[in-house]
């Protein structure tokens, strides 16, 4: 019997060659795709929890160019309730040109909690004027190369740590000479945040001032109520007006089915119909209108161009504030817009979402070839509008027109 056995084994017959050449192909077939995937997705995805761990990870992942893949779209070519044009047709190889080599970050997980933002503001904040002067986006770039980016392991005794040291003398050059990619950090959160705190002009009432406030004195005597002040602080806004309710949670990267499956890029703000919608931050509007995904919506580009802001979902029939078109500018407290429910259909004015909110997006843009396309990096906002509803702008309806306007202006050097 063991001998008719081994004879079979060693003399397969025709049929038997043909399986055990088969079943060959196709385990090695398999390496190759397992293979494939995992060079062409080092992570699962930018939204699926996989932090970057090691500093390899961050070399190999957010710098390096990456092949383009294509997705599906509906026919006017945009591909989320972020309005960003998506690409068509099958992969195209890589091409050898400048652009293809630039190096630029490909990727962000913004993580940050925040009560690390605010506790590393209120340090910049207090320290703006003193001889040391500690850069709130310099302390959160250092925790993020501590934590590889995993801020769930924040402390805050760790930023206390931090800060004394450099109190006692030490810099911050110093302290990271041997932190592996800090400076990618530091990059990626000054994309971030950036343009959130700095030096800029406020309109204040009068009233508030002291006596003897310089401002106050040299005020012109012109029956005005209020004056402006120069301020270091927070210039960024919540994209939620003052006194208007909202709820939200972390719903970033969650499913989505209209139009075809997909991760929600954003963060929605549910509210009441109507509600004011603040510009986070000054700059220029480059969308303006009708998305089938998104409804009514507006996206605003930060002067510095690293940020794009997106608004979705407003009113039926009175989406924008008057006077708004592409290529206005805005400053960071006006009223932009009114929270709505439209959206999700190719008829324009059409309130096809169940419950009213604000989809509230943010875009960074490192090179412009990430604008639009396969390569956009949309972030988490749930933490960076808790941290901004400390500064949410107070506005009024004027009779007349029955819209919504800020009381006190602001503006940016």
């Amino acid at each position: 019997m063991l001998r008719r056995f081994f004879s079979s084994l060693s003399s397969p017959g025709p049929s038997r060659v043909f399986l055990y050449g088969e079943a060959l192909l196709l385990l090695i077939l398999g390496i190759s795709l397992f293979t494939s995937y995992i060079q062409r997705y080092p992570f699962l995805s930018q939204t699926g929890g996989n932090r970057l761990q090691t500093s390899d990870d961050i070399q190999n992942f957010s710098r390096q160019p990456e092949e383009s893949f294509s997705k599906q779209q509906n026919e006017s070519g945009k591909d989320s309730e972020s309005g960003s044009s998506a690409q068509s047709g099958t992969e195209e190889p890589a091409k050898e040109d400048s652009a293809a080599q630039k190096d630029y970050i490909k990727w962000v997980d913004f993580s940050i909690p925040s009560e690390a933002m605010t506790k590393a503001f209120r340090l910049d904040m207090d320290t703006c004027q003193a001889q040391l002067h500690f850069n709130w986006i310099e302390l959160l770039a250092y925790l993020g190369a501590r934590y590889g980016g995993d801020f769930s392991r924040y402390k805050a005794s760790d930023l206390d740590a931090l800060t004394q040291k450099l109190s006692d003398g030490t810099a911050m050059e110093e302290l990271t000479k041997d932190m592996n990619y800090y400076h990618y950090y530091l990059e990626a959160y000054t994309a971030v945040l950036g343009g959130m705190v700095g030096t800029f002009q406020a309109e204040v009432p009068k009233d508030l001032l002291p006596e003897d406030s310089p401002y106050r004195k040299d005020a012109p005597d012109d029956g005005s109520e209020t004056v402006w002040v120069t301020k270091y602080g927070l210039k960024a806004f919540s994209p939620i007006a003052y006194g208007f309710p909202y709820s939200d949670f972390d719903d970033f990267g969650t499913a989505r089915s209209y139009g075809f499956k997909r991760q929600h890029l954003g963060h929605d703000m549910m509210g009441q119909v109507g509600t004011p919608i603040i510009a986070v931050e000054s700059g220029t509007i480059e969308a303006l209108g009708w998305n089938q995904y998104g409804g009514w919506r507006i996206g605003i580009r930060s002067f510095d161009q690293k940020r794009y802001y997106y608004y979705a979902h407003l009113r039926k029939n009175y989406p924008y504030q008057s006077g708004l078109q592409v290529g206005s500018q805005v400053q960071a407290g006006d009223v932009i817009g009114y929270m709505g429910r439209t959206g999700y259909s190719r008829t324009e004015n059409t309130n096809n979402i169940d419950e009213s909110h604000l989809h509230f997006g943010l875009q960074l843009i490192f090179d412009e070839s990430q604008k639009e396309g396969n390569n956009e990096i949309w972030i988490s906002c749930y933490e960076l509008v808790k941290f901004l509803r400390q500064n949410q702008c107070l506005t009024e309806k004027t009779p007349d027109t029955k819209e919504w306007h800020r009381v006190y202006k602001t503006k940016d050097f």
